[in-house]
C-alpha cells in the first residue's frame, strides 16, 4: 500500500495527487483538474482539461460558456478511469445534479474525495452511494452538534401555509440558482402546489436544463414584468437567487414577503440580518448527525476534513478513535448552502 500523503495531499492550489499530476477542485487554472460539481467554488474555468461528470461538464458549460476548459472529459457513475496510473471512479453524491465523490486508487490505498453531499431523499439528482476507503476527504460546512435539520417537508408546509394565510402577498423565495432553486420547486409540486412558479431570469437556463435530465418542475414562468408593478403576482411563489432580492428586480412586487431556503436559516441571526420574514431550513449538505453516521457507514481508518466547521468533527473523530485531521483549505464558500 502507498501512503495516502504520497497519493493526495492539500497545496494552495487544493487537493493534488503528484503520481497522477492532478488536481481535485483546483482552485484556480491548472493543467489537469476533477471536478466534484457544478458550483462555482468547485468548478472554475480555465483548467486545461476538465474530467468530470457529464451533468457537471454541462453546467460548467451553461454558467461559464462552451469553452470553459481546454478540453474535457465525462465519467460516468462507476466507470474505471486511468489518470496518469491512477484509478479513478465518479460515484453519486447527492448534493446537486451531476454532483459525485472521486474516488483515487493506487497499490491498495483508496482515498474518497467526497466534494459537497448530502444524506437526504432528492428527486433532483442522484443519491448518496458511500463508498468504503482507507481515507475518506468529507467537508463540514453544518460541522456542529447544533446542527440537526429538519424534514424538508415541514419547512415546505411553512411556505404552503403562508400563501393561504396571506393570498395577497407575493412570496419571495430565495434559492441559489444551481441545485436549490430546483429542489425547492421540486418540493413545493411535491407539497400539493400546482400553480405557475415564476423564476428570475437567470435561474432559466439551469431550469431548463434540469428539465432535460428528467426533473419535473412544473410550469415555470419570467417573473420579468418591468414596465409596473406585478398585481398578478399576488399570492405567486417566486424565486430567485437571494443576491437579487437586494436590487430592483424584487422591488417590483406588491408587499413581497421575504423567504430564504438554506440551512444556515437554522441561525436565527442570519435571518434576522437577511430580513428574512419566512425562514426554511433546507439545505443541501449534512448535517451533524448525517456526517457521523457517513463516516460510520463508509468506515474509513482516516478522514480528513476539508472546509467548514473543521475541529469539533475532527475532534468527534479522534474521541471514536478514527485518525483524523483539518485540511484548512480556503477558497470554497457555501453557495449551495
Amino acid at each position: 500500500m502507498i501512503k495516502p500523503d504520497l497519493l493526495l495531499h492539500p497545496t494552495p492550489g487544493g487537493l493534488y495527487c503528484p503520481i497522477g499530476d492532478f488536481y481535485v477542485d483546483p482552485v484556480r487554472p491548472v493543467g489537469r483538474a476533477l471536478i466534484t460539481h457544478g458550483h462555482s467554488d468547485h468548478a472554475r474555468s480555465g483548467h486545461s482539461h476538465v474530467l468530470a461528470t457529464q451533468q457537471t461538464l454541462d453546467i460548467m458549460a451553461i454558467r461559464y460558456g462552451a469553452d470553459f476548459a481546454g478540453s474535457s472529459q465525462a465519467a460516468g457513475f462507476g466507470e474505471t478511469v486511468d489518470v496518469n496510473g491512477i484509478s479513478v471512479r465518479f460515484h453519486p453524491a447527492g448534493h446537486v445534479l451531476g454532483s459525485a465523490q472521486i474516488e483515487i486508487e493506487k497499490d491498495g490505498t483508496r482515498i474518497v474525495v467526497s466534494g459537497d453531499y448530502k444524506r437526504g431523499v432528492d428527486p433532483t439528482c442522484a443519491s448518496f452511494e458511500p463508498v468504503p476507503c482507507d481515507v475518506f476527504i468529507t467537508e463540514a460546512t453544518f460541522g456542529l452538534p447544533v446542527f440537526h435539520h429538519p424534514p424538508p417537508s415541514g419547512e415546505i408546509e411553512k411556505l404552503l401555509t403562508s400563501l393561504r394565510q396571506f393570498p395577497e402577498r407575493s412570496h419571495l423565495v430565495g434559492a441559489y440558482a444551481l441545485g436549490k432553486a430546483q429542489r425547492v420547486i421540486s418540493l413545493i409540486r411535491r407539497g400539493g402546489y400546482d400553480q405557475p412558479i415564476y423564476i428570475h431570469g437567470s435561474l432559466t437556463k439551469l431550469c431548463d436544463y434540469y428539465e432535460s435530465q428528467g426533473v419535473d418542475l412544473g410550469e415555470l414562468r419570467p417573473a420579468t414584468t418591468e414596465d409596473k408593478k406585478s398585481g398578478s403576482l399576488k399570492g405567486a411563489v417566486v424565486i430567485g437567487p437571494p443576491s437579487a432580492f437586494n436590487d430592483r428586480w424584487a422591488r417590483r412586487f406588491e408587499d413581497p414577503l421575504p423567504i430564504f431556503a438554506s440551512g444556515w436559516m437554522m441561525v436565527r441571526q442570519r435571518a434576522k440580518q437577511r430580513g428574512v420574514e419566512l425562514p426554511l431550513v433546507i439545505s443541501d449538505h449534512c448535517d451533524w448527525p448525517e456526517l457521523l453516521d457517513t463516516i460510520r457507514e463508509v468506515g474509513p481508518q482516516e478522514v480528513w476534513v476539508t472546509h467548514g466547521r473543521e475541529e469539533a468533527l475532527v475532534r468527534w473523530c479522534e474521541l471514536s478513535g478514527i485518525a483524523a485531521r483539518p485540511l484548512h483549505l480556503v477558497g470554497y464558500e457555501d453557495e449551495g448552502d
